[in-house]
Parts: C-alpha cells; structure tokens; sequence
C-alpha cells in the first residue's frame, strides 16, 4: 500500500453531519434496549439528593450514554464524546456531554452503586433469555471468583492504597484500587460479568468474596443454571465463609486451601501409588515458579477442612504435585504440592483440569483492562465504582451481541469485538424520509453485521423487556 504524493497538498474540513465512524452502536443499543436496560435503570437507580440540582435527572440516558461511549471503546471521561461526533446525535436521542456524564457520576453514592450494580445483574439474567448467552448454563454453570489490583496514580484518588500484586511472577507493592469480580461460563460460552465490587488498594483479596459468591449463584439460577453449579476460587477464597455460603446455596466448589500443618499432614499420608499422572491440554503457570508446566501428578484423600470453625466441612483435598527441576542434583525426587478442597463427583484428573480452568477469569479481566477499566478516571471512590459497574454491562453487551453475531465472534475479545462490528463507518441519508445507512464496501464481515442486525430488530428478540 502506497499513498500518492498528491495528499500532501489536500484541504481538510471536519464538517460533514452525515458521517459516523461507530454505527454499530445501533444494534449494539438496540440490543441493550431490547434486554431492558433503559427501564431496569428507571426502576432501581433513583438520585434525589444532589449537589448539583440538574445532575441526577435522567439517569437512564445517562447510564446508556456511559455504556455506549464504552463499547465504542472510550476509557475515560472524555473519550465518551465519541458519541456526539458526526451524525451520532441524529442516531441517538439523549447523547449527553462528558461534562455532564463526569458529574452525574461524582454523585453517586455507596447506595446507588448497590443500585447500579442490582440493574447489572438483572440486564444479564434478559441478555440470557434474549440472546442464547452461555449456552448449556442448564446443564452446567461455572461461577469464578478473583480480584486485581488497577494502578492509580493521582493523589486525589479516594480509597487509593498500596496492595499486593503480580507481575512477572513476583509479588509487588502497588498503589491502586482493587475491583473483586465474579464471572459465570459454561462449557460451551464465553464468560460474563456476573458482579464487580470495587474496593481499596490494601483490601485483602477475600474481602467481600462469600457475599459475592451468593450474588453470582443466584444471578447464575435467574439466567437457567437448573443444573450444577461449580463454584471456583484460589487461596484467597478458600475460606470458611465462602465454602459456607456454597454449601448453603447447594453448589459445588473448588477453592485452592493454604497449606498449613494439617493440610501438609494430609498430604503426607498420601501414599506412593495413589499418584495419577495428568497432562494438561495446554500449558499451566506453576504458581512457585512462574514456569509452565504440561505434566503433573494428582492425588486425594478425604479431608476437614475449617475444624476450629463452627462449620467444619469435610470434602476431597485434591493435591496436584509437580516435579521441582530446579533441584538438579537430588537423591530423590523433590516435590511441590498444590491442594484444593472439592465436593464435586468428577474423577480426580478430571476435578483436576476442571479446577484449572478457573483461569478463564482472566480473560475477563484482560479484555476489561483493554477497555473501560483501562482507567478509574475519577478521583471519588463511588464514581470510579459506578464506572467499574458500567464496564461490567458493556462487557456483558458486546458478549451478547458477539453471540448474535457468528459463533466466532461469540467467543471474540471485546477489541475484536469493537473492530469489526461495533466501530463501523457510515454515511447516513433519508431519501423518501427512509433512514438509509451506506456502509463500506467489500466489509470483510458484512455478512456478519447484516446478521446481528437482522436478529436484533426482527421478531427473534421481540419487544423491549419492561422492568
């Protein structure tokens, strides 16, 4: 590809209202509106109070706004003016202004985040039912649990602190805030949003993690998982109060235990030829080293887990070993143990590599960290909690229009997402006042895009879900 010399000496005027460079919002929207979300705000986000009297009015076309600008690819506050460019305000009704947007946010409080964060979950349990999201949740649903840590850097930013995280395998000091996720997958699909709860920096990992998990397991059954449910976690969540809150709810779960003296006595009683060899599809990061691993040996023996509890729970501790080759010169052979406590039924290799693919989370939080969460734009806690919620919803709407898309782009990252389907140039007209929109060209996924349009506004979905 070769530009010509001519364009150096080309005029060029930004003055055409007839272009938009994001028309995929249209369905994007559609689809949004068709799951309730307009309503689902107006009936549970309410600001009465404000210190701004303008500020509060209208949250749902505001909310929507946030969301749109969101999926478009905005990651701060004035990336939203994405949706006032072009021909975008003769697409939407209600495109608010940045400024606007930035200070509706700062009004929020802890309550209406409670609020924000009830709309997120019931917008998904609608996305499901509309659009085939997480196919075979009936059979079986997994609900996965872990928190990060996203630097911040200014000094005005509420609830900022110094916490622990990794990088490159090593546990460093950084100063952030720190959101705690919970995702529901099924074998079949990709993983949702099922919570986010923003917290501080310092916040242990398991802070909040058992109300969490409650939420996500019922969030999880008002979207159809009729069947198992399994619940994962690594050490921060194998904890008493989480195992609790599963056992109560009747679900499964497999959360890694930190080995103390009478996990380590378990283990020892292992014997010899109890050890199953296992080889893992893909390579896993051993979590001493850093390293991959393909190879392991698995093991279990029953176990108490919490015996000084009032709740002491006996399950499978399922112990994987793998061999520690840094000990080059050993007499024998040298091991690293990694338990995890399950009350599921599988065979013990396959508990093993159903436990490991907890790390789908992070494919969440890699495609979050690559959009809206990229930034806590606002220097008040509750705003930059609204915010987190807001991604949530748009990660959970781009998945929902992916599905109605092709089956490739149903497992797609949300820049993939973005690129080829909600990102899309336009040129709008209205001969004989029909609204036309001409689209590019040879678009490599025209054919995907008509299809997500067709599903969206013809009866398949049907009309809007009242709240």
């Amino acid at each position: 590809m070769k530009l010509p010399d001519g364009w150096s000496r080309a005029q060029l005027l930004f003055d055409d209202e007839n272009l938009v460079s994001c028309v995929g919002l249209v369905p994007v929207m559609a689809l949004a509106e068709r799951a309730g979300l307009s309503e689902l705000v107006s009936g549970k986000v309410a600001i009465t109070a404000s210190a701004v009297a303008s500020a509060g009015v209208n949250p749902a076309g505001k909310l929507t706004s946030i969301i749109a600008g969101m999926a478009a690819g905005a990651d701060c506050i004035d990336d939203l003016d994405v949706i006032r460019s072009g021909g975008m305000p003769r697409l939407f009704g209600e495109v608010y202004a940045p400024a606007t947007l930035g200070q509706f946010l700062r009004e929020f409080t802890h309550g209406h985040g409670l609020q924000l964060a009830s709309v997120a979950r019931a917008h998904l349990v609608n996305l499901v039912e509309r659009t085939g999201l997480l196919p075979g949740i009936e059979t079986r649903a997994y609900v996965d649990i872990d928190s990060l840590l996203r630097p911040v850097y200014g000094h005005a930013k509420q609830g900022a602190s110094f916490g622990h995280t990794k990088i490159a395998g090593r546990q460093v000091l950084r100063r952030g805030l720190s959101p705690l996720a919970t995702t529901i997958s099924t074998e079949q699909g990709a993983p949702v949003v099922a919570g986010i709860r923003l917290r501080a920096g310092k916040a242990g990992s398991g802070k909040g993690a058992a109300s969490m998990v409650r939420e996500a397991i019922a969030t999880a059954r008002a979207a159809g998982a009729t069947g198992e449910i399994l619940v994962r976690g690594d050490s921060a969540y194998g904890n008493s109060a989480v195992v609790a809150a599963c056992v109560r709810a009747k679900v499964r779960f497999s959360v890694v235990l930190t080995k103390n003296r009478a996990v380590s006595a378990a283990i020892g009683a292992i014997g010899d030829d109890a050890w199953t060899p296992v080889h893992y599809p893909g390579a896993v990061v051993d979590p001493d080293t850093g390293e991959l691993i393909s190879d392991a040996e698995v093991a279990e023996v029953e176990f108490t887990a919490f015996a000084s509890t009032k709740h002491p729970v006996t399950a499978r501790l399922v112990v994987r070993r793998v061999r520690d080759r840094a000990k080059t010169e050993e007499l024998f052979p040298v091991w690293r143990y990694h338990p995890f406590l399950t009350n599921s039924t599988e065979p013990v290799v396959a508990a093993d590599l159903t436990h490991r693919r907890h790390a789908i989370i992070e494919t969440v939080f890699a495609d979050l960290i690559d959009g809206p969460l990229a930034h806590l734009p606002s220097g008040r806690f509750a705003a930059n909690s609204a915010w987190a919620i807001c991604a949530a919803i748009t990660h959970n709407l781009l998945r929902a229009a992916g599905t109605l898309t092709s089956p490739s782009h149903a497992v797609a990252r949300g820049t993939t997402l973005r690129r080829q389907v909600v990102n899309v140039p336009a040129r709008l007209a209205r001969p004989q006042r029909r609204p036309v929109l001409h689209l590019p060209a040879h678009w490599p996924w025209a054919q995907h895009w008509t299809t997500l349009w067709t599903k969206v506004f013809q009866i398949a979905t049907g009309p809007p879900i009242t709240a």
